[in-house]
């Protein structure tokens, strides 16, 4: 049997985070958190969503979001928030701003370590239905977090962990491609291949689902054939909105999980040294992970062809890598300074993510040291 649904209430268009207030009262929120970041405060446009909120309703300012979202930092704003009295949580933001307030809403009304909580201890069930509600608000186009059932923080043991309910799918997302207009050609590539790797991720998954299915490979298309426009010329308000669709597809698929990639970039994501940002390592570990998932996924490598273009017996595997190239974004782990004692460790820990039971071939640890080589 499969289990399809979807998802949360979307407002998608320029403009459209002019209805932030209704929203927020539609939700019976009078005094929001907004978590977001230094970077999208310093840009103007954390100001331009506190603007949209009716007259007369104070809202509290977390904006110590770091790139890979900590407990340490969710503990902060979660402090922040009952100090300030507030009822809700509005992010703003690119994914890691969207996942710090999904930790927030979480944290504000359930007790104990985020540990707790975690999809690979078992966690997901622990979770209630009253979090707190939550408007969110992305400000990139790439990890679609804004529809997401799952916050990726980095936990007080080190540990880059998924908690995962429908629960924390926000209460509504709001989605302007106009926040993302002029975002530097570096981040809209990084964070570009992020949406594609997850459309071709939860494509590839085993699970039964054709809507997530037919969502996945419609988001890989907009973004295949926009994302080098949107590099090329931020203010390209055309490939601005069909690239944070993508982003958005990318995450509706969500629900059939992910894989290998994932599996693997979750932990990277951890290290201290260096910040590697998710969206870039995920596109230099997906060609070596669709290779090695081939034998696994039938005619689906085909129709990702399709999705990308690709003339008949077009590798799909070479095709990301040669636009990850084009994009000017790194093509190797080594040049992105991953340093090699990491491999083991990191190969550990991806056999105790918790995308590795969605791959659609089993990966052991053998396996992920040899796609760690393979990437580098």
């Amino acid at each position: 049997m499969a289990l399809i649904t979807y998802l949360t209430r979307i407002l998608f268009d320029f403009g459209a985070v002019a209805q932030l207030g209704e929203e927020l009262a539609a939700l019976g929120v009078r005094r929001p958190l907004v978590a977001t970041d230094r970077g999208v405060v310093a840009a103007g446009l954390a100001e331009r969503v506190t603007d949209a909120l009716p007259a007369g309703m104070a809202a509290v300012v977390y904006d110590g979001t770091p790139a890979n979202p900590t407990e340490v930092a969710v503990r902060e704003a979660t402090a922040l928030y009952r100090d300030g009295g507030c009822d809700g949580v509005v992010a703003i933001g690119g994914g890691s701003a969207i996942d710090l307030g999904k930790g927030v809403r979480l944290a504000a009304t359930h007790d104990g370590p985020l540990a707790h909580y975690a999809a690979i201890e078992g966690g997901a069930p622990r979770i209630r239905r009253d979090v707190a509600p939550m408007v969110a608000i992305p400000t990139t186009a790439g990890t679609g977090s804004e529809v997401g059932r799952g916050t990726v923080l980095v936990l007080d043991d080190g540990r880059k962990l998924g908690i995962l309910s429908p629960h924390l799918i926000p209460s509504v997302a709001i989605c302007d491609p106009e926040l993302t207009l002029g975002l530097p050609p570096a981040v809209t590539a990084g964070t570009g291949m992020d949406a594609i790797a997850h459309c071709i991720e939860t494509f590839l998954a085993p699970a039964v689902n054709p809507p997530a299915d037919a969502i996945a490979l419609d988001g890989l298309a907009r973004a295949a054939g926009h994302i080098e426009r949107a590099v090329a010329d931020g203010s390209d308000r055309e490939a601005r909105w069909q690239m944070m669709m993508a982003a958005m597809e990318g995450a509706m698929a969500f629900q059939k999980g992910l894989g290998a990639v994932h599996a693997l970039s979750h932990p990277l994501g951890s290290l201290t040294e260096p910040r590697l940002h998710h969206g870039t390592l995920n596109a230099v570990l997906l060609p070596a992970v669709m290779r090695f998932n081939a034998p696994a996924v039938g005619d689906k490598l085909h129709r990702i062809g399709a999705a990308l273009d690709l003339l008949p017996g077009g590798d799909p595997a070479t095709a990301i890598a040669e636009l990850t190239l084009r994009l000017g974004l790194p093509t190797t782990l080594s040049a992105m300074g991953v340093p090699e004692a990491v491999r083991e460790p990191m190969a550990e820990a991806a056999t105790r993510d918790h995308c590795t039971a969605t791959n659609p071939r089993p990966a052991t640890a053998a396996d992920y040291r040899a796609l760690l080589e393979a990437a580098w």
